[in-house]
C-alpha cells in the first residue's frame, strides 16, 4: 500500500510521480500544476481569467469545488477531499490524479489512464456538483454530478456517439471513446461499469473490479431498494453495460430456462472457454446464478428483468 499520500495532509505533495507516463491528455507539467492547485486554498492555486474571457468561451475555467469522498469502511463518515477551482485542464488533472492517488492508497488497482477518461466526462456536466465516492479499498468507484445526465446509456458505450463540443474538445478527444474504453478495460478484468440516474438530475457512474458479493456497500443498497421504496413504485432498473454476446447469453436464457456450458455453447456457437468466461462475467453482475446441486445456470430476477429490457430494446 503506498502511503506517500495523506489525503489530510496535501500541501507540498506532487502527483506527477504517481501518474503514469503514458496517461493520455495530461502532460506530468499539468499534472504537477494541478496538485499545486488543490494543495493549497483558491486564492493561492491559480488565478482566475478575466471576465471577458470567461464569457468567450465558458469551458476555460472550472468554477465549481468538486469532493472526494473516501470510504475506509461504510461504518463511519468518509474522508473528504475538495478539489479547488482551476483552469480545465489542470482541473480535470487535479481531479483524476487525487482519485487515483487517494484509491491506491487504498490498496486499490484501477488504473490512472482509466479513472481519467470517467473525470473527463464532468465537462459534460460542466462540472457541476460533482462527487467521486472510492469504496472497497479502492476497488470501486463512483463517479457523480447534477448536470444534466445521459440521456442515451446504450449510445454511450458505443465508440463514435459523443455530445462534445467544439469548446470541449479543447480538453478532451471527444470522439465518444471515453467509456467504450472504459468499457473494455473492465469487461477484460471481468470487473464492472454501471451508469445510474443521479437523484432529480445528473448521471452516476460505478467503475469496480470487485464483484457484486464482495462489494461493502452491497448489503446496504439492498436493504436500501427494500425499505425505502414507495409501496406503489418500483425502484429503478439498474442497466449494466453489457457486450452483445452477454446480451445474447441473457436472451438464449430467457428463451430456454436453464443451461449448462454446454448447451449454450450449441445454441451461441461458442467456444466452451468463452461461455465458462461470460458465465463469470455474468455471475458476477448478478445477472445468473447456479442453483445448488446443478451444473446449470439459470437468470435471476433481476437478470430477467435485464434480458427484457434489452429484448424490448431491439424490437
Amino acid at each position: 500500500m503506498n502511503n506517500e499520500l495523506t489525503p489530510h495532509t496535501q500541501t507540498n505533495t506532487t502527483l506527477h510521480s504517481y501518474a503514469p507516463s503514458s496517461a493520455p491528455y495530461v502532460s506530468s507539467h499539468a499534472v504537477s500544476d494541478a496538485s499545486t492547485q488543490f494543495s493549497h486554498t483558491h486564492e493561492n492555486a491559480t488565478t482566475r481569467p478575466s471576465s471577458s474571457e470567461s464569457l468567450r468561451d465558458p469551458y476555460d475555467y472550472v468554477s465549481r469545488i468538486s469532493t472526494i469522498a473516501v470510504y475506509d469502511n461504510l461504518r463511519s463518515a468518509p474522508r473528504t477531499i475538495k478539489i479547488q477551482p482551476a483552469q480545465t485542464q489542470d482541473y480535470i488533472a487535479a481531479l483524476a490524479s487525487q482519485t487515483y492517488l487517494s484509491a491506491k492508497e487504498l490498496g486499490g488497482s484501477i488504473p490512472f489512464t482509466v479513472i481519467q477518461e470517467v473525470s473527463e466526462n464532468f465537462i459534460h456536466a460542466q462540472f457541476s456538483e460533482v462527487v467521486i465516492s472510492i469504496l472497497d479499498k479502492g476497488n470501486t468507484i463512483r463517479f457523480a454530478d447534477q448536470g444534466p445526465g445521459i440521456s442515451d446509456v446504450a449510445k454511450a458505450q458505443l465508440p463514435g456517439f459523443s455530445s462534445a463540443t467544439s469548446s470541449m474538445k479543447r480538453f478532451i478527444r471527444g470522439v465518444g471513446s471515453g467509456l467504450p474504453i472504459v468499457k473494455e478495460y473492465f469487461e477484460s478484468e471481468h470487473g464492472s461499469v454501471v451508469i445510474e440516474s443521479n437523484i432529480n438530475a445528473g448521471a452516476v457512474v460505478t467503475i469496480s473490479l470487485t464483484s457484486e458479493e464482495n462489494q461493502d456497500e452491497t448489503a446496504l443498497r439492498r436493504a436500501l431498494n427494500i425499505t425505502n421504496t414507495p409501496q406503489n413504485s418500483a425502484p429503478t432498473l439498474q442497466i449494466p453495460i453489457l457486450t452483445e454476446r452477454e446480451i445474447t447469453f441473457l436472451h438464449v436464457f430467457l428463451v430456454e430456462g436453464a443451461l449448462g456450458i454446454t448447451e449454450m455453447a450449441q445454441y451461441t456457437d461458442a467456444a466452451p472457454s468463452t461461455v465458462h468466461a461470460t458465465f463469470q462475467k455474468l455471475l458476477d453482475l448478478n445477472l445468473i446464478e447456479q442453483p445448488k446441486g446443478t451444473k446449470k445456470r439459470v437468470l435471476t430476477a433481476y437478470g430477467t428483468q435485464v434480458a427484457h429490457h434489452f429484448d424490448a430494446a431491439k424490437e
